[in-house]
């Protein structure tokens, strides 16, 4: 493909996997699933998962190759100079929901796409990275929000000094839920469409987002994992998942990629949470932890 490594980026996605699992069965103490899947069209994945453990309640950590003979619309759409070309995606994806509501729910995802060039045509392969982090906590605690966004930070400041504050801020915009006037959580980074420092810089900082998520997120998990919780906790807990179920549902760039793509339903909507909760109007009693969260889920500088 023109040159472009894919072998080395599918080494790469596929240790990263297998650290992050190997962490999360350390830090939970139960073992994760292994489901391998094929792709009747081309190409398949891993699927790393957990459902009704103790520290998570639900869990996916995917790793997925699959390729097609025509861009599905969601990847044309902002480059209609593509539509028609024969293309390949890869790429790593994680959703935690822990069981403790005052663990914070985080996904994140790294991942290539490449669009071949046509035969016949005088063109190239066209390739570009994307992915990220983000936090969605459930309670009001800044210290996690801020350790969470030095994390991002640290792994994008070696790159450019202005890829931290432009990926935060693609992050706040897109992690926005437009019909509740509301952020999804607390953000992190966001990019997409990578390329333009060629392909060596880019995967690069693909790789510097990947072995952040570990150190972001693992202290969190350790400093509110023993936090005693009770049905209260769960029950707003449940009512904020919906929350996340909306946004993935509506508005993820993924999960429609994956569904028009003819992606793998079960492996796709891993991403939502076992147990949810929709309230007529509700609102939680001013003064409360719970109404607290409201104000702290704005954008804001962090770091």
């Amino acid at each position: 493909m023109n040159g472009i490594p894919v072998s080395d980026v599918h080494a790469y996605l596929t240790g990263l996997q297998s650290r992050i699992v190997q962490a999360l069965e350390q830090a939970g103490g139960e073992p994760l699933r292994t489901d391998t899947w094929t792709r009747a069209e081309g190409g398949g994945g891993i699927s790393r998962l957990i459902e009704g453990g103790q520290l998570l309640e639900r869990g996916g950590v995917l790793f997925s190759h699959v390729h097609g003979n025509q861009l599905p619309p969601s990847a044309s759409a902002h480059r209609p100079e593509l539509a028609g070309r024969s293309w390949q995606a890869m790429g790593v994806s994680l959703v935690l929901h822990p069981r403790n509501p005052y663990i914070p729910t985080t996904h994140m995802n790294v991942r290539m796409f490449v669009a071949a060039a046509r035969p016949g045509h005088d063109e190239n392969d066209v390739f570009w990275f994307g992915g990220g982090l983000d936090l969605t906590p459930y309670y009001a605690y800044e210290d996690d929000a801020r350790h969470f966004h030095r994390t991002c930070r640290d792994a994008l400041d070696p790159h450019g000094p202005d890829y931290y504050s432009r990926y935060k801020r693609w992050c706040d915009e897109y992690f926005y839920l437009k019909h509740r006037q509301e952020m999804r959580g607390v953000g992190g980074i966001f990019f997409d469409d990578l390329n333009e420092p060629g392909f060596d810089a880019s995967y690069a900082l693909l790789r510097s987002v990947g072995d952040a998520f570990l150190p972001a997120y693992l202290p969190l998990v350790q400093r509110h994992r023993d936090t005693p919780y009770g049905q209260a906790q769960r029950d707003f807990q449940a009512y904020r998942r919906g929350r996340y179920v909306e946004f993935n549902l509506v508005f993820d760039r993924g999960t429609l990629f994956g569904l028009q793509s003819g992606g793998r339903t079960e492996s796709i909507l891993l991403s939502m949470p076992p147990m949810a909760q929709w309230r007529y109007d509700w609102h939680p009693a001013p003064g409360t932890p719970e109404a607290a969260l409201n104000g702290f889920l704005q954008p804001r500088d962090w770091v």
